[in-house]
């Protein structure tokens, strides 16, 4: 080959690999040069409302920014949502929003800007917000969560007062003297109520003693709500909402009884915390706590009743340790903000439960278990202990009733007929009854 020929064609080849390694560098820019990024998702939006407050939760696939806002006058909250665009889903809140709302009037969705979604709650009174993120948990993505509580809240025990059923002057049964007294035509006139103010009045007769019954005031628990449906049976039955049908049964009963007088933690499908909870029950200043719940297990052969109470020393079965956790970790499923939660947790739950709690907790739960027994085949002879984040009221006898498992078809079946649920509420009224018949609640401060 020519000389000038060789030359020419490496200059060629060499051109020729230029071109090939251009553009595979441009094939590796294009390759490592990252995409826009996708706007995250809002999967679902849900709206929980209650006097207590109002709970907004906006689940997603990923985690949001989020920034809020109060505007007064008229009160407003305002919530911006960065990185998502508006969709149907986030859309459908506006129409979640129920005109009996306690808190919110009416919520506006929009655009604000780019990837920033603007919501503006309009409120019927002024609120104290607190919003915050959840991470993944169980069938649960991200969740940013909106709680509308009160500025203002009542006052629990006005509140408990103005909700029951009774008549007023059975508050303070005032029990008359035997017999009244005669007056002696011989002795001397007694003095009258227009006599000078300095006068002494007539002592009563020995016989006339005034007895006073003080109210027995009982927090009815039931289990999780809101965004912790509980365990779910074979059928689509939610524990929720079986056993809040029976704590209004119960609540009914108890409302039916002379001196008593019931609180409910929660009287619809609302997520309580764990420790409020327990405050509310003594805030209140409960004389018995009673948690009542539907039990699961994963062998769907499980059945039965039980009662619980609380344990220092460790659970009394390896199935107690078990389903003490699992109640335990309501908070994750149900949506606990950790800030508060944390002031909830050292004001509370921080084991300051006595010795005599626990005894008069097991005495009461004897009494109800026995009743129990005689309505469902127990799954325990005994009141079975653990730690239950819910029972440890330092003050408060508590409780926390299995009223059969939802995870065994026939149970689960027994648990949403109307006449098993009377009779569980019968049983544990009855319980309750010989309990404090036999162990009378010691005298407060003052008659409440």
């Amino acid at each position: 080959m020519p000389r000038s020929t060789e030359i020419r064609s490496k200059s060629v080849t060499s051109k020729t690999r230029r071109t090939i390694l251009k553009a595979g560098g441009t094939l590796l820019v294009s390759v490592l040069t990252p995409l826009p990024a996708l706007a995250s998702q809002i999967l679902a939006v849900r709206v929980w409302p209650s006097d207590d407050y109002t709970r907004v939760t906006l689940e997603n696939d990923s985690n949001l920014k989020v920034t809020h806002f109060i505007v007064k006058n008229p009160e407003r909250l305002v919530v911006d949502i960065e990185g998502i665009d508006l969709n149907s889903t986030l859309k459908d809140l506006v129409a979640k929003i129920q005109p009996n709302d306690p808190y919110i009037k009416q919520v506006r969705v929009g655009q604000n800007r780019p990837s920033v979604v603007r919501l503006v709650f309009d409120l019927k009174d002024e609120i104290k917000p607190q919003v915050f993120t959840l991470e993944p948990v169980g069938e649960y993505k991200y969740r940013f969560v909106i709680d509308l509580y009160p500025a203002n809240p009542p006052d629990p025990i006005a509140a408990l007062i103005q909700k029951g059923n009774w008549p007023k002057d059975q508050q303070t049964e005032i029990k008359p003297p035997l017999a009244e007294a005669k007056p002696d035509p011989k002795a001397a006139p007694q003095l009258q109520d227009e006599d000078p103010p300095f006068a002494a009045k007539a002592k009563p007769q020995d016989d006339t003693k005034l007895q006073l019954t003080r109210m027995i005031t009982i927090a009815l628990d039931p289990g999780h709500g809101g965004e912790d449906p509980g365990a779910i049976g074979s059928r689509g039955n939610r524990e929720k909402d079986v056993v809040l049908s029976i704590a209004k049964r119960l609540k009914r009963k108890i409302e039916e009884q002379p001196n008593m007088r019931v609180m409910l933690t929660r009287d619809a499908d609302f997520f309580v915390p764990l420790g409020m909870r327990v405050q509310k029950a003594r805030k209140v200043q409960a004389d018995l706590f009673i948690s009542i719940h539907a039990d699961a297990f994963v062998q769907p052969t499980a059945r039965g009743s039980s009662v619980f109470a609380l344990s220092e020393k460790g659970a009394s079965s390896t199935a107690a340790r078990w389903l003490a956790n699992k109640e335990n970790s309501a908070d994750m499923i149900g949506g606990v903000n950790i800030k508060t939660h944390d002031k909830q947790l050292a004001s509370v739950l921080l084991d300051l439960s006595t010795t005599a709690q626990i005894n008069d907790s097991l005495r009461i739960g004897n009494a109800v278990l026995k009743e129990i027994g005689g309505i469902n085949k127990l799954h325990k002879g005994a009141v079975e202990q653990a730690g239950f984040a819910v029972l440890k009221a330092p003050d408060i006898p508590s409780i926390l009733i299995e009223t059969a498992f939802i995870s065994n078809p026939e149970e689960e079946a027994k648990l949403t007929d109307n006449s098993y649920q009377d009779d569980m509420a019968d049983a544990i009224m009855t319980g309750i009854k010989k309990y404090f018949s036999k162990n009378p609640p010691l005298a407060k401060n003052k008659l409440t």
